[in-house]
């Protein structure tokens, strides 16, 4: 009788991602510039449908057309999509924020003082406006 080899598996580890990575690997695959698989690749992503989740939990175009919209929904689950859109809305913003703070430094501007002055005149202007009509 021969010995038995013991092939050991690789093992793989499961990755814990942030929701704002996953939201830029969404946006990338969205908008055309990778295919799912592509992206896997590109950032090295182990399961095989892990993107695709990501993307029906987290695409903001309905290719699937199981779209929610014009359907009614029970107060919980109106109440659970809106919690999970706020999620989505909060990593966009902390997204958002990482650019601007990024381009202050490479352009050495604060664009967020110029932006809230431009925003605040226009509410004024706004304002005015509805007292008149």
């Amino acid at each position: 009788m021969g010995q038995e080899q013991k092939v050991q598996k690789e093992k793989r580890t499961q990755k814990d991602y942030s929701l704002a990575f996953k939201l830029q690997v969404v946006n990338e695959v969205e908008k055309r510039f990778v295919t799912y698989k592509e992206a896997q690749r590109k950032y090295g992503i182990q399961g095989r449908s892990t993107v695709l989740v990501w993307l029906r939990k987290h695409v903001v175009l309905n290719w699937w057309g199981d779209s929610t919209m014009g359907k009614k929904m029970t107060p919980y689950k109106e109440i659970k999509e809106l919690k999970k859109r706020i999620e989505r809305l909060e990593a966009e913003k902390e997204v958002l924020n990482i650019a601007i703070d990024t381009a202050d430094e490479m352009f050495g501007i604060e664009i967020r003082k110029k932006y809230l002055a431009l925003s605040l005149e226009m509410q004024k202007l706004q304002s005015q406006n509805q007292e008149e009509d």
